[in-house]
């Protein structure tokens, strides 16, 4: 049997990567193989590789990385721990073929650990622009190191071929969110609100804020500014999510707990998981923040986004996306827009343009069928201007 590492580092990329888990166990030609990293590991973060054995996925390895800390001193020492963490658990997993989605420092150092020891990957989600955040770089430096390609949009399997890549490696497949969507049963509004311990007010809002790490602009006033312009939503219910673990996360992570302790109807979430994130969607009136859900999951809801910042310039947006600034009197601009009778009827024809499903299967089948003999030898695409 063919043996599939897939490597998780966050809750939201294993929201990505749920429905692909279980497709691939489905095969009776791949076995499967689960390594769990990052966040995951954290107590800060929830511990949420529970979540992925609660879901029935066994982990064959875990790679601790994180210390105290998360400046960017302490993320590149656990960078280099991650390296020396995922060298051990290959040699002794010996997959022969590997997983990974995105665009994260964890993943950055899987693929470095995978090249070293000539494990062929297969790169989900590549060929994406992410202007405001070092994932970009990160996100084309996989792509190089990886043989196998699942892009979400035919923009973005051009850009991979561009980067170099084989024409006939580059599948387009569409946008792994969608998948979740589509497939999962959401929760009722009541069960919802009992499994959280939330209650939905007239107006609600669903808040998850990243440090962006390429502006000249303070993490701090970026925060600031956006707790800023909700403070003046007194009638507003809000459930906040906690960043990723990235530089300066903690200060965001202090300023919410701050900012909700003074509120009712606000509350703060380490991680909703997956199944409550996505049943929270249907019963907000929009989803505020600089996280790549409000672009590649919310518009399938015709939901409002509003995308704060420039973390995710670039990006392909639907009409259902609200750009501003992190400033207080454009992120109050862009919320009386999203709750406006005009930009309601333009978010109920939006279309998602990271697809309408299958995604999983699409990435599984491939996986399953493709000849791992020769694939470590790549030939680099030149593309005529």
């Amino acid at each position: 049997m063919k043996s599939v590492c897939v490597v998780t580092g966050t809750r939201a990329e294993y929201g990505l990567l749920r429905l692909l888990l279980k497709e691939i166990s489905l095969s009776k030609n791949i076995n499967l193989q689960l390594l769990v990293t990052g966040s995951h590991l954290s107590e800060n973060h929830g511990f949420t590789h529970r979540e992925i054995e609660a879901d029935g996925f066994p982990i064959d390895w875990k790679v601790n990385m994180l210390d105290d800390g998360n400046d960017a001193v302490a993320l590149t020492k656990a960078m280099g721990k991650a390296l020396a963490g995922f060298a051990d658990a290959y040699a002794a997993l010996k997959p022969d073929i590997l997983v990974l989605v995105g665009d994260r420092y964890e993943i950055l150092m899987a693929a470095v650990a995978a090249m070293m020891a000539s494990i062929p990957i297969a790169h989900i989600h590549g060929g994406e622009v992410t202007e405001g955040a070092i994932d970009e770089a990160i996100r084309h430096s996989i792509t190089k190191m990886a043989h196998l390609h699942f892009v979400a949009t035919e923009e973005y399997k051009v850009r991979v071929i561009q980067l170099g890549e084989d024409v006939g490696r580059v599948y387009l497949v569409g946008g792994l969110g969608v998948d979740s969507i589509k497939k999962i049963s959401l929760l009722s509004k009541y069960e919802l609100e009992a499994k959280i311990d939330f209650k939905f007010g007239r107006r609600n809002l669903l808040v998850t804020f990243h440090p962006i790490t390429l502006e000249h602009e303070s993490i701090e006033f970026q925060i600031d500014e956006l707790l800023a312009a909700l403070s003046t939503l007194d009638d507003t219910h809000i459930i906040f999510t906690m960043p990723n673990a990235d530089p300066q996360s903690d200060l965001i992570r202090n300023k919410l707990y701050q900012f909700a302790a003074t509120r009712a109807n606000t509350k703060v979430y380490e991680s909703l998981g997956q199944l409550n994130y996505l049943s929270t969607i249907p019963f907000v009136d929009a989803v505020v923040g600089n996280s790549s859900s409000g672009l590649l999951e919310v518009p399938s809801f015709k939901k409002p986004t509003i995308n704060i910042g420039s973390r995710q310039n670039g990006r392909l947006k639907a009409s259902s996306v609200i750009d501003c600034s992190a400033q207080r009197g454009s992120i109050i601009g862009a919320l009386k827009l999203a709750y406006s009778s005009e930009f309601r009827d333009v978010v109920k024809n939006t279309i998602n343009p990271y697809g309408t499903g299958g995604a999983s299967k699409l990435i599984a089948e491939i996986i399953e069928r493709i000849n791992v003999d020769g694939l470590l030898v790549k030939k680099f695409n030149d593309v005529s201007f």
